[in-house]
């Protein structure tokens, strides 16, 4: 068996489950998430808990019984606490602002880089080197700052870029460091 997949789902209080099929809803204080699952996977809700299980050990089923479980884990989770991406913008003159509902990010280009918010993400700039994105569901929140990471990703030689807080960026040595006098 799965390990994760047979880990009840523990649903906090203000969190409602709704199974219709192969759908599952859940909605909380924050958002209502839908999210489609495969018609092999068994869901079922008791005394509080979401308990997903398997036809059978075919290989397809067992790869499906953790992910079902981590997806509507996330979801349950996403709901009722929700997640956010914390990014470090590091570089001399590289600065970040929002204006409206857009990002506006200076990044050492000759031009402003804008990037709009997108339903269900909100972002937040608390200083002009520092942005948190956050919202309900785990992969829009992590795409989201993956795309923004992208516009410029950190250098290895001066550490420059758009980095995660907590993420180490492996420096290199430049040209003269390896010159032998």
């Amino acid at each position: 068996m799965s390990r994760i997949g047979r880990m009840p789902i523990t649903v906090p209080a203000g969190v409602e489950v709704k199974i219709d099929g192969n759908v599952v809803t859940v909605s909380g204080a924050k958002a209502t998430l839908t999210q489609e699952i495969h018609p092999n996977m068994m869901i079922a809700v008791e005394n509080n808990e979401i308990h997903v299980t398997r036809p059978n050990d075919e290989k397809q089923n067992r790869a499906l019984h953790g992910l079902t479980r981590s997806l509507i884990n996330n979801m349950v989770v996403g709901v009722s606490e929700g997640y956010k991406k914390e990014l470090d913008v590091v570089g001399v003159g590289y600065r970040v602002a929002k204006q409206g509902k857009d990002l506006v990010m200076n990044l050492g280009f000759s031009h402003q880089v804008t990037m709009s918010e997108i339903e269900g993400i909100t972002i937040d700039v608390p200083g002009p080197n520092k942005i948190i994105i956050s919202g309900p569901d785990k992969q829009k929140v992590g795409q989201f700052a993956a795309e923004v990471r992208e516009k410029r990703p950190p250098e290895p030689y001066k550490g420059k870029g758009i980095r995660y807080v907590n993420e180490f960026v492996r420096r290199k040595e430049g040209k003269t460091g390896s010159k032998k006098k």
